[in-house]
């Protein structure tokens, strides 16, 4: 099995060929091609390869299918005795993305 471990708006993954995942937002419109080149490892069958940070002359390429915004976050806040309660929530923006290579 072919895959690697990316990373991405501070986040890492492990994706592979077809994976569809959602990631922080990214800068680009639907259908656009997108290069992740922080490679953190690659792997195709038994053999393993491990950056230092990242592995050279490694990309892993992927399609945006769609940007989106994430499932809403309730945040409340609270005060005992005082009467102080706020309720507020947060849908983060996101982009999901769709692997379509892996250059290795």
């Amino acid at each position: 099995m072919k895959f690697a471990v990316i990373k991405t708006g501070g986040k890492q993954y492990r994706v592979a060929e077809g994976d569809a995942l959602k990631i922080e937002k990214l800068p680009a419109a639907v259908g656009d091609k997108v290069v992740f080149d922080q490679v953190f490892l690659t792997a195709e069958g038994d053999e393993v390869t491990i950056g230092a940070p990242v592995v050279a002359k490694a990309k892993v390429e992927a399609e945006v299918l769609e940007q989106d915004r994430a499932k809403k976050l309730l945040v409340f806040k609270y005060k005992a005795k005082t009467r102080y309660r706020i309720k507020r929530g947060h849908r983060q923006p996101c982009t999901k993305v769709k692997i379509t290579k892996l250059g290795f």
